[in-house]
């Protein structure tokens, strides 16, 4: 976890904003660099100076235009991301104090390591920055010195509610799972259930690929992955429980027995805000209403749900195995979202390559993507789409 730099303190309210802080969004079109691009359009001392998308063209034409943002870059030939190389230089010309990376999948590592070894202190809404790279993301970090702040809400909460307490004296961290549209089923029920059915997610408004890893239980698997590597905890240290209302975000386990929980609305401009603006004060926003709440927690069931358990799998494991596992879930949810597969079949696919293809050292981002490229071609053939 990044230490606190010293910064002047904030503006207050009716202070003119001399230092207004410079945000590069990448994925703008998406649910994060949305919701991102309204909590910067009500901060009067943020800019976005760039923006970055897939195929969405128009769409980020239009956030650009409304913005007055000259510095844009999308993707070309098909792809889905900008190229790493188009990116950088998008970087070098809008000059940013933060990137905020909210693209999908693993193609966001590259970017990722680009800003850090720019110095550019990184928002991390790609998850997957860490699950597949996470040695080579701390590497670059150690030399560069750049801060790398959680978007994630889980995240985001342990990020807040670890800088509270004395290391030595936190036990567990544990992530909550609202447990998705299918919380309660069988294995055997889920067998039947289509995309439809899938993105039906019962308290957050996520992109079609994070909302079937939320229904998967995936979603939560790379965030212990995310975890061990954003705050350096053991992965035995990294608890998950199934909390259905999402109020509460992650909690913290203390030497003496007690917990300490991070409350808030299941709104991401909540947690966006709050990485934006590190290390100011997080935008203020209504307060939460307590009265009447009820608030329940059950274990996760990681026999219906076993993508959960192949992630944690994955990671003990280390080296490229998390990499694989990410690739093939990628390639899983693309084929059940194109109605090709089953949805049990997407652990299966998981499974298959994390069996077939063999984990090395990820000592290098060649190494990773490597191991990436197999595993898709692994978790393809398995699907019928090779």
């Amino acid at each position: 976890m990044p230490a606190r730099p010293e910064r002047p303190a904030g503006p207050g309210a009716g202070d003119t904003f001399d230092v207004v802080k410079r945000v590069l969004i990448l994925g703008s079109t998406g649910s994060i660099g949305v919701q991102a691009l309204d909590v910067i359009d009500a901060a009067p001392d943020m800019q976005c100076v760039g923006l970055a998308c897939g195929t969405r063209v128009a769409e980020m034409q239009q956030q650009a235009a409304d913005r007055g943002v000259a510095a844009t870059s999308a993707a070309a030939g098909g792809g889905t991301v900008p190229h790493t190389a188009d990116l950088g230089d998008l970087m070098d010309s809008c000059e940013p104090d933060i990137v905020l990376n909210a693209l999908v999948g693993a193609a966001g590592l590259p970017p990722t390591l680009a800003a850090l070894e720019r110095g550019i202190d990184v928002a991390l809404a790609n998850k997957e920055s860490l699950v597949a790279g996470g040695d080579l993301v701390a590497g670059v970090r150690a030399r560069t010195g750049a801060g790398l702040v959680p978007v994630d809400s889980e995240h985001s909460a342990l990020f807040q509610l670890m800088e509270g307490v004395p290391r030595d004296r936190v036990r567990r961290a544990i992530l909550t799972a609202s447990g998705g549209p299918f919380r309660g089923r069988s294995a055997a029920e889920l067998d039947g259930m289509g995309p439809a059915d899938a993105l039906a997610h019962p308290t957050w408004d996520m992109g079609a690929k994070i909302t079937i890893d939320s229904a998967t239980l995936m979603n939560k698997g790379l965030e212990v992955i995310e975890a061990h590597h954003l705050f350096d905890l053991p992965y035995p240290q990294v608890e998950v429980v199934v909390h259905p209302q999402s109020m509460i975000h992650a909690m913290v386990r203390l030497d003496d027995g007690s917990v300490l929980a991070h409350m808030g609305p299941p709104d991401m401009r909540v947690p966006i805000g709050h990485a934006l603006r590190w290390p100011e004060p997080p935008p203020e926003r209504p307060q939460m209403d307590l009265v009447g709440m009820a608030l329940t927690f059950e274990n996760p069931d990681t026999e219906a749900f076993p993508c959960l358990r192949l992630a944690r799998e994955a990671g003990e494991a280390g080296g490229t195995a998390p990499a694989i596992l990410n690739a093939a879930n990628e390639v899983a949810v693309g084929a059940f979202l194109d109605g090709r597969i089953g949805f049990m079949d997407i652990p299966r696919g998981v499974d298959h390559a994390l069996q077939a293809v063999e984990s090395g050292p990820a000592d290098s981002l060649d190494a990773v993507l490597a191991a990436d490229h197999a595993a898709r071609e692994a978790a393809a053939t398995l699907a019928g789409v090779a």
